[in-house]
C-alpha cells in the first residue's frame, strides 16, 4: 500500500499515517480473499484493487474537502466502497452504508469488525426504501454512489437522503458530462443544482473519471424516491 499512498499524495495532497495504510492493507487482504469465494467484485487483480477501488474511493476526496462531513451515506456501496477507504482516511465521519445483496453486506459488517471502526451503520436494503425512511430521509451531509446507476435514476436515490445544504457526490466514468446534462430535469425536481464535475485521472487508467456534484437546495418533494424498480424503469 506505500505506493497507493504516493498515488494519494500525488492525485490530492493527501498524505496516509502508518495506521491508516496498514488497514487499507488489511481490507485489501480482506477482499481478495473473500471475493475467491463469494464474488464480491469483477476486479481481483492486487495492482487494479488499489487503484481502481481504493485510489478511486479516495479521490472522492477531492469533492469533499473544506465541506461538512459529520455525516455521509454511501449508496449501493457494494464491498464498501467508496465509503470505508474514505471512513478510514477521515475517522470522524459517522457513516451509513446501503447494500441490498447480503454478501456484500456482510463482508462490509466483517470488516468493520476486523479493523474496529466505529460510527458504521449498515443498511441491508433498497435505496428507495432508506430514501423514505425519516431515519434516513434529509439527514446526511454527504449522499455518495460509485458505479451504481445512471444519473438520472441515481439522483432518484441520493437526492432524498440528503439535508438541504447539504451534497451529492455521483462518481462516474468518462459519460459523465453527458449523463450530468440528461439528469439536469431530475436533478431540478429532486431539490439539487448541479454544482460541478471534477475530473480525475487515475494512474494507469485509459477512461477519465468524473466527481459529479450536486447541491442540495431545497427539500426533495414527499413523492419521491418512487417505490422500489421504478426509478429505474422509468427515469425522471
Amino acid at each position: 500500500m506505500q505506493k497507493l499512498a504516493q498515488e494519494l499524495e500525488a492525485l490530492a495532497g493527501i498524505s496516509l499515517s502508518k495506521r491508516q495504510l496498514a488497514s487499507l492493507e488489511l481490507y485489501a487482504r480482506e477482499l481478495l480473499e473473500w471475493n475467491d469465494r463469494y464474488n464480491l467484485t469483477a476486479i481481483n487483480d492486487p495492482d487494479l484493487v488499489r487503484v481502481k477501488h481504493f485510489l478511486d474511493s479516495l479521490s472522492a476526496s477531492l469533492a469533499m474537502r473544506n465541506t461538512s462531513v459529520e455525516r455521509v451515506v454511501d449508496v449501493g456501496t457494494g464491498a464498501g466502497f467508496p465509503g470505508l477507504p474514505l471512513k478510514i482516511l477521515c475517522p470522524q465521519i459517522k457513516l451509513t452504508l446501503v447494500e441490498s445483496v447480503t454478501k456484500k453486506v456482510n463482508f462490509c459488517q466483517h470488516i468493520v469488525e476486523k479493523l474496529a471502526l466505529e460510527d458504521v451503520e449498515i443498511v441491508c436494503e433498497r435505496a428507495e426504501v432508506v430514501g423514505k425512511d425519516e431515519i434516513y430521509r434529509e439527514q446526511f451531509d454527504w449522499a455518495v454512489a460509485r458505479a451504481v446507476a445512471l444519473m438520472p435514476i441515481l439522483m432518484e436515490f441520493l437526492l432524498p437522503m440528503v439535508r438541504v445544504g447539504g451534497r451529492v457526490l455521483a462518481m462516474k466514468g468518462e459519460s459523465a458530462p453527458a449523463e450530468a446534462h440528461t439528469a439536469d430535469r431530475a436533478i431540478s425536481m429532486l431539490g439539487g443544482h448541479l454544482l460541478r464535475l471534477i475530473p480525475v485521472t487515475l494512474p494507469g487508467v485509459v477512461e477519465q473519471r468524473y466527481l459529479v456534484v450536486v447541491e442540495k437546495v431545497a427539500a426533495t418533494p414527499r413523492e419521491y424516491p418512487r417505490r422500489v424498480g421504478i426509478p429505474a424503469k422509468r427515469p425522471l
